[in-house]
């Protein structure tokens, strides 16, 4: 056996399951346009044709795990699943593409301080719920009192390392003073907008939320907002405390078991069959209904899971099935919305997570173009692929730039911080939030929560 048959071995078997999701792929190309490294840069095998050739000349022993550019292909994938909205065979790259990874992960610990750095937060942090929830205090200091803002006036972070900047411009994007604005007005009172008569102790079914730890630890206030407007339609919210990451960095880093390891704590803590479970973050969302794959092997979960995911809901599906009252005018400046790429190629939800807009009257939208293409964020692909990362985020930014928007709306954490970063750096003046931020805005304008 050659040595590239030796070192591919363990991919064929990892992917044995996965074979026909490579063969369903009938080379047609269309995939190609909607991928923006492909677009970037022009290469063939950074586009998913190119990347399920490697692929499959991995699996059949033809390339080894280990050779720089299947490895180098696979990690420049952002992982949006655009290609698989355009893909007339259904093929299911996402789950490729974290198998791919995962093969590469074992085949050879990846070399350098952000990868080295990367293994260990995922291993010994994240998977640590304690440890999590004293890095985001951390890091709540360090935004919350203006030390990552400060640093950001200085040319030191650049000096030190260009990541280093950009991950400062990511928690200082976090920060509630990019929607400066929305603060603002809640605090200076309400519209005078009578409030409806059946506007009172929510009496729907109830609804579990997840959270998600980014969301948790730097963005309180979406799932705060998420919980009123919920209250506000009928819903009676409940937060298991049970539940943990949602595995998503774990997976597209190619740590299956430990994405497998998380996704069990949450079916456990989820197990109230007969109720929904409420995301506001593409990137969790999308995880959570995976989870019927990735625990599909397992025994013990694979029927839990199965029923786990058919159970996630994104906010903006939720409302849009349950039915939702309008709010007041918040008088906003010209305001846009961009989706996330896993709620909209994942979850096929960013139309419902737009609709939570329409119920905000007088709201003055403009379309933005290309609103379904990716900011570049992926999770830490930012920090990882710094150069193609920024490259695709100011195609974005050049787009927000050209809709005239002052505030843009957007349904995952990463995504928000990924884009307030870039226009922090780029003295951009936008403030960033989530759709639920602003329907949270029109329903205190219309008086909804008189009560509190």
């Amino acid at each position: 056996m050659s040595m590239a048959s030796v070192q591919s071995s363990t991919l064929a078997n990892i992917l044995s399951a996965e074979e026909q999701k490579i063969l369903a792929c009938v080379h047609c190309g269309l995939c190609l346009e909607a991928c923006p490294t492909y677009v970037a840069t022009g290469d063939e095998n950074d586009g998913p044709r190119g990347r399920i050739y490697l692929m499959r000349a991995v699996e059949e022993g033809r390339l080894a795990v280990s050779s720089t550019s299947f490895e180098t292909h696979i990690d420049r994938c952002l992982g949006c699943r655009a290609c698989e909205s355009v893909c007339p065979a259904g093929v299911e790259y996402g789950q490729l593409l974290e198998a791919a990874r995962a093969e590469i992960m074992q085949a050879r610990p990846k070399r350098g301080v952000a990868y080295s750095l990367l293994r260990f937060v995922l291993r010994h942090v994240w998977l640590n719920p304690k440890r999590l929830k004293a890095t985001f205090a951390i890091a709540r200091l360090v935004r919350d009192f203006g030390v990552a803002r400060l640093l950001l006036k200085t040319k030191l972070p650049h000096e030190i390392s260009p990541q280093f900047e950009f991950g400062l411009a990511l928690l200082e994007g976090s920060a509630v003073d990019t929607v400066k604005g929305r603060c603002e007005r809640q605090k200076t009172g309400r519209m005078p907008v009578d409030r409806p008569q059946d506007a009172g102790a929510p009496t729907g079914a109830p609804v579990l939320l997840f959270k998600g730890c980014v969301t948790d630890g730097l963005f309180q206030r979406v799932n705060e907002a998420t919980t009123r407007v919920l209250e506000v339609n009928g819903c009676a919210v409940q937060a298991p405390s049970g539940q943990v990451c949602c595995g998503a960095l774990h997976a597209h880093a190619g740590d299956l078991e430990g994405a497998r390891a998380l996704a069990r704590q949450n079916v456990a803590a989820f197990e109230d069959a007969d109720t929904k479970i409420i995301t506001n973050a593409g990137g969790c969302g999308a995880m959570l209904v995976s989870y019927s794959h990735l625990l599909a092997d397992d025994e013990a979960y694979a029927d839990r899971a199965k029923e786990f995911s058919a159970r996630v809901q994104d906010i903006g599906q939720h409302l849009r099935s349950a039915g939702f009252r309008n709010g007041a005018s918040i008088g906003f400046e010209r305001t846009t919305y961009d989706a996330s790429c896993h709620l909209l190629h994942g979850q096929h939800a960013a139309d419902a997570s737009l609709q939570m807009l329409w119920a905000i009257p007088d709201l003055n939208f403009a379309l933005l173009k290309d609103s379904e293409v990716c900011c570049g964020g992926a999770g830490v692909y930012n920090l990882m692929e710094p150069a193609l990362s920024e490259e695709v985020l100011s195609a974005k930014l050049e787009c927000i730039q050209q809709s005239g928007a002052e505030v843009l709306a957007t349904g995952n954490a990463g995504c928000h911080m990924q884009i307030a970063a870039g226009a922090r750096l780029n003295r951009m003046k936008l403030r960033v939030c989530h759709p639920v931020e602003l329907l949270d805005e029109s329903y205190r304008r219309a008086g909804y929560y008189d009560g509190e």
